[in-house]
């Protein structure tokens, strides 16, 4: 009796696709052995990253003592180039010296008013404050006198301010983005940065009207000598 196979499709295609099923898992298994599995606890590359930034804005909140800070980013990525300052030409500060005799003569025969205390005292000395203190120091400083040279602007002095006016409105200018930010919350500067500011603040307030402009004039040149080349020095300001 001859013995015949018979062909059944349906039994054969469900063989292969049963082999097929078996190879796709022993390839999935064989890739997850070779993925490399990250270990409990390992932080993520973008945690690590961000270090940096992190330990930045610690360092600022524990020298400022503030709970919040805006920080800016450095002078010289914001354009702080205030090493031009170091010296002015001779003729930028012939002309400071010309508007302060121009003063001194007209203000002392008429004032014979004996001024008290003195706005920019010559104690004072930027170099005696943190380096990123010097700037708003002087930023003040400059904000003070430019509002009382721009009273004087229209005076018999107009002429001779012009000059002095131009110059100072350009370091002020410039001077902007040295300053760092205040803190949005938190104590307000300390120590003897806040005496001194505290002290040009109330200035206007305080002293007499005439004494106020005399102690803005002479200190003109000390104020370009000393303080704004303290700030365009930075740490070489010792």
């Amino acid at each position: 009796m001859e013995l015949r196979q018979e062909f059944h499709p349906r039994r054969n295609w469900k063989f292969r696709d049963r082999r097929t099923e078996q190879r796709a898992e022993i390839q999935k298994r064989r890739l997850r052995s070779e993925t490399p599995n990250k270990t409990e606890g390992e932080t993520p590359d973008v945690a690590v990253g961000c270090v940096p930034v992190l330990t930045l804005m610690t360092t600022v909140l524990t020298r400022t003592g503030a709970v919040s800070v805006r920080l800016r980013a450095p002078p010289d990525a914001r354009g702080c180039h205030m090493a031009q300052y170091k010296s002015l030409s001779p003729r930028e500060l012939q002309a400071f010296r010309r508007a302060r005799d121009a003063f001194e003569e007209s203000f002392l025969p008429k004032h014979n008013r004996s001024c008290g205390s003195r706005p920019f005292p010559r104690t004072w000395h930027l170099k005696q404050l943190q380096v990123w203190e010097r700037p708003v120091a002087l930023e003040a400083e400059l904000a003070l006198t430019l509002k009382v040279l721009g009273t004087m602007a229209d005076s018999s002095l107009g002429d001779v301010l012009d000059q002095p006016l131009h110059t100072l409105s350009l370091i002020h200018s410039q001077l902007q983005a040295c300053v760092p930010a205040q803190p949005t919350v938190g104590p307000r500067p300390r120590g003897r940065l806040h005496h001194w500011l505290h002290r040009l603040h109330e200035a206007p307030r305080k002293e007499f009207r005439g004494c106020l402009q005399a102690s803005v004039m002479f200190n003109l040149l000390r104020l370009l000598a000393q303080d704004v080349k303290c700030v365009a020095s930075g740490d070489l300001c010792v």
